[in-house]
């Protein structure tokens, strides 16, 4: 049978059959990621406000692709539509046929909308008939194995140097909990932004996150003294871990708490899911951050973000490293931590 495409009905409610259906596939495909699961469409539609735009291909009654895809349109940032905002990963996924179709329906529907650039964030190849650029963000991916015996399993899975921190942070009172408290993961994670320059996500967006995922999420919250002084908010995927939200307070310094903090979410997810890749996320080149997973033992891998831009669109640059953001950066950590979670939220929408 020939092959159709079909919208995903964003208002489905969790467990609906579409987005059941949807989510099998994805949980099957391997190309697909964490972020190509349904639930991001109610998220991004809920907190953000941004249409959502999901589309899968169905053959001979089976779903051989899917295409998650949201429009992220404001004034300051301007007109993007991309797969798929605040997600690391994106792009259609599935068979080769699925794939071709999912990319001219997405063409067509930029071309619809009139958002001046369509922007998929791939892992691998540029998309045929899209543009790429210098990689600007790097991921960081390893194998990660533990069997429960404390030393070889902290000895097999870190380098040398972030081991004896490590070990220092635990000699120094830093212990580790597991839980869902996202008021105090969120005012650790505004904490660490509002020092980058960065704008914050409002609480609510980690609570949709938990609400949507309930299964797949996680928070690890390192204390000292009694005091909670770095936390992470992870993804679980098939056998992966994925730290996507974390931060750290000034605090953590003594205790090590960041180090004490990555190693403990890999140490419980490889010990009581089973993990068997930690996925540090992506950075940018010359940052602090690309330069700490390096020292962790993990090798940068190039993000091949794709864009399909209209005559006389340019390649969106809302990212720290365009000049034009380094006055608002510098003013931006000088501001109270109050006020960024006031302000942050409706800046951030714009910058998925």
């Amino acid at each position: 049978m020939a092959l159709k495409l079909r919208p995903l009905d964003d208002a489905a409610a969790p467990g609906a059959p579409i987005a059941s259906a949807w989510d099998r596939f994805v949980q099957t495909e391997p190309t697909a990621t964490f972020f190509h699961l349904s639930a991001w469409a109610r998220v991004i539609g809920k907190v953000f406000g941004h249409a959502t735009h999901y589309v899968m291909a169905e053959q001979d009654g089976a779903i051989v692709g899917v295409l998650p895809l949201a429009r992220m349109k404001t004034l300051l940032f301007g007109d993007v539509l991309a797969s798929t905002p605040f997600c690391v990963y994106g792009g259609p996924v599935g068979t080769p046929e699925a794939v071709a179709a999912l990319s001219a329906h997405a063409i067509e529907l930029q071309r619809k909308l009139g958002s001046p650039a369509l922007e998929f964030r791939r892992i691998e190849a540029v998309d045929e008939g899209f543009v790429g650029r210098p990689p600007l963000y790097f991921t960081f991916r390893k194998a990660i194995h533990f069997t429960g015996d404390a030393d070889k399993d902290l000895t097999r899975n870190v380098p040398v140097k972030r081991r004896s921190e490590i070990r220092k942070g635990f000699k120094r009172g830093a212990t580790s909990i597991a839980n869902r408290d996202v008021a105090t993961m969120h005012h650790i994670y505004a904490y660490s932004v509002r020092t980058l320059g960065t704008p914050v996500f409002p609480r609510r967006y980690f609570e949709a996150l938990l609400e949507a995922f309930p299964q797949a999420t996680s928070i690890v919250t390192v204390l000292h003294e009694d005091q909670a002084v770095s936390s992470a908010l992870s993804f679980h995927f098939r056998d992966q871990v994925l730290p996507y939200y974390v931060g750290g307070t000034r605090a953590s310094r003594a205790c090590s708490g960041n180090d004490v903090m990555f190693y403990e979410v890999m140490r419980r997810a490889g010990i009581e899911r089973g993990a068997k890749l930690y996925d540090f996320g992506r950075s940018k080149q010359g940052t602090g951050a690309f330069d700490f997973k390096r020292h962790w033992g993990f090798e940068p891998e190039p993000l091949h973000y794709a864009y399909h831009l209209l005559d006389g669109a340019k390649i969106p640059e809302n990212n720290p490293n365009n000049p034009k953001y380094r006055a608002f950066i510098a003013l931006w950590k000088k501001l109270p931590l109050p006020v960024t979670k006031l302000l942050g939220p409706p800046l951030v929408r714009g910058l998925g």
